[in-house]
């Protein structure tokens, strides 16, 4: 194969550091043919079953200095750079050379397919002139996976599209019924080679096509670790305290534990009760709200933890909350009274769990003190919208009796909800909540539980995040930037996300890290982190080493560095086929120079 490695006088020099029980590192120099520097190459040695994977950046002189991950096996290296050809090395030499030499990629359909999944769906978003439909497109399609990868841009009949469209219905991913009939042609066009590709090659022989990554990039290591299978979803993680990476596996039923800092990662797995609940949960009656290959029952979902050091856990299709105790190993559940799809938790300073509950417009909050578990309906939109939701319950007992699978996503006429989303309390104690599909946020006393509903001017509000000055951070999914908003006046303040095309981004969630106030925002259709420094007003985009990185929740370890986990779902679509665990470390800096 031509990416595979093909120079016989390349070798890798493997170079022990002193002092003793250092890291091993991979030293070198990555050039194109003419032995020019290669800037802003992503350098990736892997190792091990399931994987561990240390990515770095050459940099200005094209140097780079690659730790090796612990573990068992021989390492794996490969040499990435939109522009060229990725380069590949099986069982690096111990011995020192320095030259990694990447070929240019002169194959436009090759250098097409190494852009990222919102370099494509902008091709889409620019043949629709109705802006509501944009925005509409780009928070139904991108609800689960990348929109414009590989997988996705697959050219198909009407009725395979009809099918498509089904489960993405059974998903949430409801659109309107003029959209709906619109969607066939449009993507087929728009992903159509002979349109798409001269398109988005157009100035590949210009310097600044695909840019290096600037030198702040350069100075960081990405750690990804592999965890479940190909029919995972490793939804959302946690970091734990005692330094334990926690992560729940929707789609199987599973919570992982991974220990970064041992050889392999130390990954441990626990299977979440499912009591007698069958395939799909309460929502077995109707099409599940699950994709195929699933084995979910519970649904684990978001994951918080607790101030005694416990885990909960919302179990969305078993409309449950779970807590589990990692130094006893047992789980306790506790099942809803009212309302369906329990999603984001967060624990108020009494030590309450707060939670939005998504299908049925719920805000939930339970005492594990007193057991209590009290559930507060959201206000809907309109009469049509507190319909369908009131009937929801309903409509799931008949499902019992008579078979009403095909109701949900089958119609383009749907009823869309509000869906209450993200949720976060602030410093002084308020619970704060988002309404995706209604673009409204919304406040809640703690004590009185009375609700206030503020307009967004922005679309989709998803997973938002409080800083230690109780500002409040929002990402708007469809909108392609960032909001602060201030209660005490309750002022919106808007950035726009600098992910080119513009536009074409969806960030589904973002955090703050409290000690510096810095914003990470998930560069969830773009494989990338992003960084926002609200002091100087900068963003800093972070270009993650596997493509179809669809990322979903982001925390922070106690050296303040982000962790986040790669989500696709269907998880085939990820490069590699496999969930992985992220680490992005952004002052690593091996000492290359720049």
């Amino acid at each position: 194969m031509r990416d595979r490695f093909r120079f016989g006088s390349l070798l890798l020099g493997l170079l022990a550091v002193s002092p003793a029980g250092a890291e091993f590192v991979l030293a070198g120099h990555v050039v194109d043919a003419a032995t020019a520097p290669v800037v802003g190459a992503m350098v990736s040695v892997s190792r091990g079953d399931p994987s561990h994977a240390i990515t770095v950046f050459s940099a200005t002189d094209g140097s780079f200095r690659a730790p090796l991950p612990d573990g068992r096996g021989a390492p794996f290296l490969r040499v990435r750079r939109i522009g060229f050809r990725d380069l590949r090395v099986e069982a690096p030499n111990a011995e020192t050379t320095r030259a990694l030499q990447l070929e240019r990629e002169t194959d436009p359909a090759e250098l097409a397919a190494q852009l990222p999944a919102n370099r494509w769906y902008a091709l889409v978003l620019a043949r629709l002139d109705n802006p509501l439909q944009r925005e509409e497109l780009l928070r139904q399609c991108t609800y689960c996976h990348q929109q414009g990868s590989a997988a996705t841009r697959k050219q198909r009949s009407d009725e395979e599209w009809q099918k498509v469209l089904a489960l993405m219905g059974r998903m949430g991913g409801i659109v309107s019924s003029e959209l709906r009939a619109e969607i066939p042609k449009l993507f087929n066009a728009a992903y159509d080679p002979a349109v798409a590709v001269p398109a988005l090659t157009a100035r590949m022989r210009e310097a600044d096509f695909a840019p290096p990554p600037s030198a702040v990039v350069r100075r960081a290591r990405i750690d990804e670790w592999e965890l479940g299978g190909r029919a995972s979803t490793q939804h959302d993680i946690v970091v734990h305290p005692d330094g334990h990476i926690y992560s729940v596996d929707m789609t199987q039923d599973q919570l992982y534990r991974i220990d970064p800092r041992v050889p392999d990662g130390a990954r441990t797995a626990w299977s979440v009760p499912q009591g007698d609940l069958p395939l799909g949960g309460v929502f077995a009656a109707t099409e599940t709200p699950q994709p195929p290959a699933a084995n979910a029952h519970v649904g684990p979902h978001s994951i918080q933890v607790a101030p005694d050091g416990a885990l909960w856990i919302t179990l969305a299709l078993g409309n449950q909350l779970a807590r589990f105790d990692p130094k006893t190993e047992q789980w306790t559940t506790h099942a809803l009274r009212w309302g369906y799809y329990p999603h984001t938790l967060r624990f108020d300073h009494r030590g309450r769990v707060w939670y939005t509950i998504a299908a049925s417009n719920h805000l939930g909050v339970f005492d594990p003190a007193t057991g209590e578990n009290r559930e507060l309906r959201l206000p809907a939109q309109n009469f049509t919208q507190e319909a369908v939701l009131r009937a929801l319950p309903a409509l799931l007992w008949i499902g019992r009796y008579v078979d009403i699978r095909g109701f949900a996503g089958e119609s383009g006429d749907a009823v869309t909800v509000p869906i209450p989303y993200g949720i976060d309390v602030a410093p002084d104690g308020g619970v704060w909540f988002s309404q995706l599909n209604a673009h409204r946020i919304g406040r809640v006393d703690p004590d009185s539980f009375a609700i206030e509903i503020i307009d967004t001017p922005f679309p989709a509000p998803r997973r938002l995040r409080f800083d230690s000055q109780g500002k409040l951070w929002i990402p708007s999914f469809s909108g392609n930037l960032i909001a602060r908003f201030d209660p005490a006046t309750s002022e919106f303040h808007s950035y726009e996300l600098p992910i080119e095309p513009l536009g074409s981004e969806v960030p589904y969630a973002l955090n703050v890290e409290r000690t510096t106030d810095t914003v990470w925002i998930c560069g969830t259709n773009s494989d990338s982190l992003i960084r926002f420094e609200p002091k100087t007003e900068q963003f800093t985009v972070y270009p993650l080493p596997t493509r179809v990185t669809y990322t979903r929740e982001i925390d922070f370890d106690a050296q303040g560095r982000p962790w986040t986990s790669n989500s696709n779902a269907p998880t085939w679509q990820i490069e590699g086929g496999v969930p992985k665990v992220i680490r992005l470390d952004p002052e690593w800096s091996a000492g290359a120079a720049e």
